[in-house]
């Protein structure tokens, strides 16, 4: 039986590779070659790229740059950032990348609906991120968390997976680098009411993270962000991925 997936999300901005807290104050840290690079040599189960460039600036994926990174990838690879159409999506897949990430466009379940006939729902991923308001309650939000859609999660979810997305990759802006934690209440309402697969991102900081993702949460794969280019507590740059033997005492 294979072990729970565990996935890098990796934050393009322009050529560069960068992490966020909450979504806001993008450092850099690294050159994303360099990073699949090592990520290959670490055995990683799978990787996420997301341009928040394409996706603040409303512009095209940068082919040549994910052309470079597929080649160099020995893992499966998703990509989102500017994807609004189906001809961007059949480019992307085209140039090797195994799954087109939506998110800023997945509000249009036709798109979806579209992608998912076309590609399959293998292929087709659609990126929620979610907030909670002041009245605690959460909510959908696009753009790299600037848009707020007004929409449920749960709900939102649930239309997704109608239209034919094969999973989705659930995002906590609240937890997002601080590395205390998911959220676990969110990732449990959703995953309680899809079928399809549920990544949780957004909050982790260590091993005991992922698992509690998995157990309580209902996750069926898990992403980080931080705990991957960031090393101890001072928080050095440094690409890094837990061991098999490590991954195997913590997750089922």
């Amino acid at each position: 039986m294979l072990r729970t997936r565990v996935i890098p999300c990796l934050l393009l901005r322009e050529r560069g590779l960068v992490k966020t807290v909450r979504f806001k104050n993008p450092i850099y840290v690294g050159d994303p070659i360099n990073a699949v690079r090592i990520f290959n040599d670490k055995e990683v189960d799978e990787i996420v790229f997301l341009d928040i460039t394409a996706t603040i600036e409303k512009k095209p994926p940068q082919f040549d740059l994910i052309q470079d990174i597929t080649t160099e990838c020995f893992m499966p690879f998703g990509y989102g950032g500017g994807i609004h159409d189906i001809e961007t999506a059949q480019k992307l897949l085209k140039i090797g990348t195994e799954k087109v990430i939506f998110n800023s466009s997945a509000t249009d379940l036709e798109l979806i609906r579209k992608a998912a006939d076309e590609f399959g729902s293998q292929s087709v991923v659609v990126s929620i991120d979610v907030k909670r308001s002041k009245f605690s309650t959460y909510q959908v939000y696009t753009h790299s968390g600037t848009m707020n859609t007004k929409k449920d999660p749960v709900e939102f979810a649930k239309a997704v997976e109608a239209a034919g997305a094969g999973e989705i990759f659930l995002n906590s802006i609240d937890r997002d680098g601080t590395m205390e934690g998911y959220d676990l209440k969110l990732i449990q309402a959703v995953t309680l009411s899809v079928n399809i697969p549920v990544v949780a991102c957004g909050g982790a900081g260590n091993l005991v993270h992922f698992q509690e993702a998995i157990l309580k949460g209902g996750a069926s794969a898990v992403s980080a962000g931080s705990l991957f280019v960031f090393h101890g507590t001072h928080k050095a740059v440094l690409i890094n991925y837990p061991t098999q033997k490590e991954l195997k005492q913590y997750l089922p």
